[in-house]
């Protein structure tokens, strides 16, 4: 039974509603005034306090501050019969949990004690019951998903469904990640099926090498200011979670696109900035394409092939690019600022979400903090909200300018290891591999014989690439158990997954 402690000099004029309490369940104790309810909540653990601003002796205000110093788990509604704003403004600044004002009748009080008390039971349970509800639905979309954008519409509602479970607490994970699995079953078969088509065809959905085409130049046409923000590995759960922190400054238009493969920085980054896919990339600016097999850096050539993708299009537009890594990078940036304002596109790549992936594969602190999907989000939030980066949002909305908010590619966490054998120039990463004379199970992976056909160029002329599918990831046989007890878990990208593919790209415009 929740324990109420009410305080109010006038206790005895509220005997009903303290009657309609007890009859719902609830223990209430009465004081008659503030330091009364201090040393009734010295002498016992009360779940909540109904709280009068206008006592003899200590004020509620007055009391409020000392429960709040001295018992700050304790949730406290203020009553009063004052309507003064200056009143209102000191009750809220001081965290009240609720604020009435006299008279109240009985169900407003058990509603507000309702709201604090037993909001995540509550919720926990609408929301399952709301999940079980949608299971059908669900269910019956990833059985007739046959376009692009039916998956579209698949993934934001897998994707809403996954974040309010994982806030409300509920039973529903393993019935929600059962349902992601079978989605991506069907979107492998999906890609599989259309993606040669894709990247050989007209028809296609929105790829990595006309973003900023698409999305970019008819803002610039418009004559406004745009700034371009690339977050690496930005999935739609890390852009949803970010969300409520951009909507004071910014009004934004989701939607997705989906990326070339391989889903990594190499290609799909390269082929956004350039405009081309990487086989273009790699015929008609070899000094700026990497392969595979190199040691060099495979992205630093991004700022040239912006360059040469305005160039193409006979663009005058005055631009910038930057590349922030950690937050003395974003101080500098924002130091620079108002000279940056003078150009009509901005360009600014966020390489933080990428580090955190790869960090929590190297790390067992990070894997432990981000060892759920859920988790991993909240690593993300708490680094958008305190690395400086809303503050460059803040300034770019004060200053009136659009921005183009996208990524290169998602991440998926992946659990399920799939043999594969090549030699030692083969590429390391577990998502996709590219070289000569892979050994691999064909009904495993998604394998492109001739990556010329998929707009890819290849180190030789007897490569292929191979991907791993829905939650899968390749590992040597040679050193099998090693890589399953190290990469178990892990998030990676690469490969072919709805979290990989299906990204966000979010149009914002200041308020």
């Amino acid at each position: 039974m929740e324990k109420i402690l009410w305080a109010d000099d006038e206790i005895d004029l509220l005997k009903p509603h303290i009657l309609f309490l007890k009859s719902k369940g609830y223990d209430v104790t009465t004081v008659a005034s503030g330091r009364d309810a201090l040393d009734a909540l010295a002498a016992s653990h009360f779940s909540l306090v109904l709280l009068d601003e206008n006592m003899p002796g200590l004020s509620g205000l007055e009391t409020l501050m000392l429960i709040n110093r001295d018992h700050p788990d304790v949730p406290v509604i203020m009553i009063t019969k004052s309507e003064e704003e200056n009143i209102m403004n000191q009750a809220i600044g001081s965290k009240i949990a609720d604020y009435l004002i006299k008279p109240v009748n009985p169900n407003q009080i058990l509603l507000s004690i309702k709201k604090n008390l037993h909001s995540s039971e509550l919720v926990s349970r609408q929301q399952s019951s709301s999940y079980q509800q949608e299971f059908s639905r669900l269910s019956s979309l990833i059985a007739r998903a046959e376009s692009i954008e039916d998956f579209y519409e698949l993934y934001k509602s897998l994707i809403f469904w996954q974040m309010n479970l994982s806030k409300a607490e509920t039973n529903m994970d393993e019935m929600l990640s059962m349902q992601m699995r079978d989605a991506n079953y069907n979107f492998t078969k999906f890609v599989k099926h259309n993606y040669e088509a894709w990247v050989s065809g007209e028809e296609h959905p929105l790829m990595s090498h006309e973003l900023i085409k698409t999305k970019v130049f008819p803002l610039l046409d418009d004559g406004e200011k745009v700034f371009f923000i690339l977050i690496d590995n930005f999935r739609l759960d890390l852009w949803r979670s970010a969300q409520p922190l951009i909507s004071e400054y910014f009004n934004s238009q989701e939607e997705l696109y989906t990326t070339i493969l391989p889903t990594s920085t190499q290609y799909a980054r390269n082929a956004i900035f350039a405009g081309l896919m990487p086989l273009q990339i790699s015929t008609m600016y070899p000094a700026m394409w990497v392969d595979e097999d190199e040691d060099e850096g495979k992205n630093i050539h991004e700022e040239a092939l912006l360059r040469t993708l305005l160039e193409r299009y006979r663009r005058k537009d005055t631009m910038s690019y930057a590349k922030l890594n950690d937050s003395t990078a974003v101080e500098k940036y924002l130091s620079k600022f108002k000279n940056i304002l003078g150009n009509q596109l901005n360009v600014v790549v966020l390489n933080f979400i990428d580090m955190l992936s790869h960090a929590r594969t190297e790390s067992k602190t990070i894997r432990e903090l981000a060892n759920t999907d859920a988790a991993y989000c909240s690593l993300a939030e708490s680094w958008f909200r305190h690395s400086g980066i809303i503050e460059l949002f803040r300034r770019i909305s004060a200053a009136g300018a659009k921005i183009v908010l996208t990524t290169d590619h998602g991440t998926v966490k992946v659990d399920n290891p799939v043999k594969v054998v090549g030699d030692r120039n083969t590429n390391t990463n577990l998502r996709y591999k590219v070289g000569k004379n892979l050994g691999y199970n064909k009904k495993h992976v998604y394998e492109m014989l001739n990556p010329r056909k998929f707009g890819l160029p290849a180190p030789n002329l007897s490569s292929s690439f191979i991907y791993a599918c829905n939650q899968d990831y390749f590992a040597y046989p040679n050193n099998y158990s090693y890589y399953v007890q190290y990469y178990n878990g892990t998030f990676q990208h690469g490969g072919i997954s709805m979290q990989e593919m299906l990204v966000p790209v979010v149009t914002m415009t200041p308020r």
